[in-house]
């Protein structure tokens, strides 16, 4: 990449303004990671205000040659907002404005720095309903979660991100805007760019407004836990409720370790001698909710669950996911580093995986806390060792590389939700055949000719 000159600084403060421009060290040091906690200094951070500015700062990239990452919060997992080249890292929380709800057409259109659970809270006032949840939505952005095609909890029963992103504004990297999709129910008008870009993990265009897809608000919503003694019978039970032809809200997989860690930092009263805990819920009307529930209790029962509880007041459900959502902070109670991968098997492998851990657990002498959507067979894997200790690090590395093998053995994937990044490139052939990360890059090549957007990422080790 070409470097930042002082000239061109000059003139990016004249298209954002000299308060929106910085290149002091310790401003660019707050936007030299992410939440995988990366660590590579940009030359200049910039926060523009509108997608003019936008399209204005990536054709002066396109003509001088220096590279830009895009970024929301930092709240990602797999260093995808991360400067690795240094370069200008665009900052987009100033493009922060729900344009329209609405309530006619079920849509909303959205500038990427809105906060997903300020977005969240804006529909439902409203009686509508944006399934999307990840655990960071109460600070990560919505552009960052379409850049991503982040998930969440609910995505069991509503999918993921990607699936409620009708169209798009964005910018290509010579400055180009470009609008894609629509904002009606059907349109299959030329190839489906707006899918394409969604969790692109922005190396294809910056994203400067979405049309979302919203849904009607669930009339009731049951909450219920189930608390197991051994980890595979927990694991089997969701295989067991999706198999009997039931899709509860969601489905998520708590294991030991994680419940123990959350009940150290909330103090909540969590059921820590449990071996797993299942946190289960459904949504619709009362009295369907209602025989849901009943049925999911006699299934959990009858796999071997010591305690089934339905949540009886709407605190009860709050302070559950408020644990839920605390978990990987809280992990670091048991180490001081962690290796966080969000693989994927099918459904019926889980136990599958469960115990495969369970041995990779013994054999490295390392503690792997597990939790997360289990009911679309999206499983948190932490890996917890101390990073200073180059046994630990070694046997960490052993580890993961051992997960992405049994993950793909088993018909999985390497990433559900936090993308490829910078920390899992190096894993990326092993699930891509040769003939399609040639096709990749070969689009990469087409919206990025110059290779200044966001470079190093996804492709940058294979």
């Amino acid at each position: 990449m070409a470097p930042l000159t002082k000239k061109t600084i000059e003139e990016i403060q004249g298209i954002v303004g000299s308060d929106h421009c910085t290149t002091a060290p310790e401003d660019r040091v707050c936007y030299a990671y992410d939440a995988s906690a990366a660590d590579c200094l940009p030359d200049a951070v910039v926060f523009p205000a509108d997608r003019d500015q936008v399209a204005r700062v990536l054709a002066l990239a396109h003509r001088d040659g220096f590279c830009v990452t895009p970024r929301g919060s930092g709240s990602g997992m797999t260093g995808g907002s991360v400067p690795v080249a240094g370069g200008v890292v665009m900052v987009l929380n100033r493009l922060n404005r729900i344009l329209e709800i609405d309530t006619d057409n079920l849509v909303a259109r959205v500038e990427p720095g809105v906060i997903t659970g300020d977005f969240h809270k804006a529909v439902e006032a409203l009686g509508l309903f944006y399934p999307p949840d990840p655990s960071s939505a109460a600070f990560s952005t919505l552009g960052g979660n379409v850049a991503e095609c982040a998930g969440g909890p609910r995505a069991v029963k509503y999918g993921v991100t990607r699936d409620y992103v009708l169209g798009l504004s964005a910018v290509l990297p010579n400055g180009d805007i470009i609008t894609t999709g629509v904002r009606t129910a059907k349109g299959v008008a030329g190839y489906d760019l707006t899918r394409l870009i969604a969790g692109s993990e922005g190396t294809l265009a910056v994203i400067t407004e979405m049309t979302l897809r919203l849904l009607p608000l669930p009339e009731a919503v049951g909450t219920m836990t189930a608390l197991f003694d051994d980890i595979r019978q927990a694991a089997r039970t969701v295989s067991e409720i999706i198999r009997q032809r039931i899709v509860p809200r969601t489905l998520e997989f708590i294991d030991n370790a994680s419940l123990g860690c959350v009940e150290k930092s909330l103090n909540l009263g969590l059921p820590i001698t449990a071996a797993a805990m299942l946190l289960i819920e459904v949504d619709g009307a009362p009295l369907a909710n209602t025989a849901a529930l009943e049925k999911i209790a006699a299934i959990c029962t009858s796999q071997g669950a010591t305690q089934v509880t339905v949540a009886d007041t709407k605190q009860a459900a709050e302070d559950l996911w408020r644990a839920r959502k605390a978990i990987s902070p809280a992990l670091f109670n048991l180490a001081p580093d962690k290796i966080n991968e969000d693989i994927v098997v099918p459904r019926s492998r889980i136990p599958d995986m469960v115990a495969a851990l369970e041995a990779l657990s013994r054999q490295t002498g390392l503690t792997i806390a597990c939790f997360g959507h289990a009911g679309d067979g999206n499983i948190h894997v932490n890996i917890m060792a101390d990073k200073k200790d180059p046994v630990q690090a070694e046997r960490a590395k052993e580890a993961t590389d051992r997960l992405f093998e049994e993950t793909l053995r088993l018909g999985g994937t390497i990433s559900g939700e936090h993308g490829i990044g910078i920390t899992k490139a190096p894993y990326l052939g092993k699930e891509v055949g040769g003939a399609e990360l040639m096709l990749m890059r070969r689009i990469k090549k087409v919206f990025d000719p110059n290779g200044i957007l966001n470079p190093g990422k996804i492709f940058h080790l294979i």
